[in-house]
Formats: C-alpha cells, structure tokens, sequence
C-alpha cells in the first residue's frame, strides 16, 4: 500500500506542512475558502507560469491574507518598481471579490521566495520534463538529462515515471526511472512529489517525480 499514498499527505504534520494554513473562529466559510484557495493558487500559477512558480503557500487570519510564491525567476514577478505585485494583489482580490475584501477590511500580504536550487524541487522537474516532451524530444535523453541535475543538485535519490502515449505509441505505456535511494515508507524522510500533465500532439503523458532531498 506505501506506493499508493501520497507522498505530501503521508508527512503532514511531521515533516510537511499544509499550503493553506488558516485561523477562523467560524467553521462555516471553510467551503469559500478552500474553493478560493484553489483558484488562486492554480491562478498564480497559470498566469506567472514565465516566471516557473513551483508553490503557492496562503496564510488567513481573521483579516489578512498572506501569500508566498516560490519561483524560480522571482524578479519577473516582482517587476520593475514593483509593479508586479501590484497585478499579483489586483488578481487575488478580484478571486476573493471586491466586495468581501472591502467589508471584512481584508489586509492582502505577499512575499516572493526565490527557489536556488530548481532541480531539487519536483514540481520543477516534472514541469521542465513535460515541456520537453511537448516538444517531441526524446524521452530517455530527457528523463535522464533530469535524473542526472537532481543527483548534482544534491538529491539523496530521485525517481521520475512517465504514463500515457509516450512518443506517440499508439498503446499507453508506464515507464520508471530511478537513481538514488527513495525510501518512501520512512516518514522522517523528506520526500517532494508532484505531477504534470504533457499535452503532446498524440496524446497526454503524465509525469511524476519523487526526489529525496
């Protein structure tokens, strides 16, 4: 069963910690706030997609609302002057709606992280691999290209598995690629996971990638 659970959920709690975090005394604005969450992470994540965000983290207090982005390219969204931000703030407060903002005084705060080392990250990864593959380059020049970054990067082991049409088979194949040690059962361990969706001409490929920093 370890290989069916979720490498994040598995460590919330010990070794991870939860994107959203939030303090409310009214349990009934968890569904808004969960469905908000949501959609601005996913919005950040679309729209500064130029700039690689690889995790969106959103802190709510009574009335304020934190937002850290990770990036690997953080001065394409920050801008010149700041001015970035200022579209950042604009976008949330229109997911959360003006009006709301205005009634409940919310206070909107944003932080932009920069991630230094991209090839430890596997949201990264899996995305610079999908791209890849979007492009028609082959697979295993591509997948071992990364195997090799992540182990330079000093990952402790990194495992990457493609699923779907891969290079245009006209059967779905799954195939696994490991370097390194993932020991996924042990809890301590701090394992990242993450999933992209390769829309080749032929058909969609998922990649996957665990890395064990």
């Amino acid at each position: 069963m370890g290989q069916k659970v979720h490498p994040f959920g598995f460590r919330l709690g010990i070794t991870k910690f939860w994107d959203s975090r939030w303090i409310f005394p009214d349990k009934k604005v968890y569904r808004a706030a969960l469905i908000n969450d949501i959609a601005i992470r996913e919005g950040i994540m679309k729209k500064f997609a130029f700039a690689i965000v690889t995790r969106v983290e959103i802190e709510r207090a009574i009335n304020k609302v934190v937002v850290t982005i990770h990036a690997v390219k953080p001065g394409m969204i920050i801008g010149r002057g700041g001015k970035g931000l200022e579209d950042v703030k604009k976008f949330i407060t229109g997911t959360l709606g003006k009006n709301y903002v205005d009634e409940q005084k919310l206070k909107i705060e944003l932080h932009v992280e920069h991630v230094k080392k991209p090839y430890l990250s596997a949201y990264y990864v899996a995305q610079d691999i999908g791209n890849k593959l979007i492009r028609n380059l082959p697979h295993r020049l591509v997948v071992h290209q990364a195997l090799d970054r992540v182990r330079e990067a000093g990952g402790k082991g990194v495992k990457i598995q493609l699923g779907g049409r891969i290079r245009g088979a006209t059967i779905s194949r799954t195939e696994k690629y490991f370097e390194g040690t993932i020991p996924s059962s042990t809890i301590r361990e701090d394992i990242d996971f993450a999933s992209f969706p390769a829309r080749t001409r032929s058909g969609y490929v998922g990649v996957k990638v665990w890395i064990a920093k």
